[in-house]
């Protein structure tokens, strides 16, 4: 059915054909890893820091190089930060004292 005006196929092996893949794009895992870091914040900070920032690192690409986008990067960040906060509070509830200070 050539000569319709769809110009969309060009190529039989272009590149939006060959590389589908199933499974989130970066920016959907950005954004889910952002959710993951701040729900952390108020509960299951030691499941969904660690999930934050896998979910990040796999939204930059995983690598270092490049550009990134602006929420996998809050999401590394964010979830760092949740996961260290949570292994604070953990080993200050451990102590004899019961709390963090």
């Amino acid at each position: 059915m050539a000569g319709f005006g769809q110009g969309t196929r060009r190529y039989p092996r272009s590149r939006g054909r060959t590389w589908s893949r199933s499974g989130p794009d970066r920016a959907t895992l950005g954004i889910i890893g952002v959710i993951c870091a701040v729900a952390g914040f108020f509960v299951l900070g030691i499941v969904l820091g660690p999930v934050a920032v896998v979910c990040g690192w796999l939204a930059m690409g995983r690598t270092w190089a490049g550009s990134r986008p602006t929420t996998a990067v809050v999401a590394l960040v964010l979830g760092a930060i949740d996961t260290l906060l949570a292994v604070i509070w953990l080993a200050g509830a451990a102590t004899p004292g019961s709390g963090i200070f």
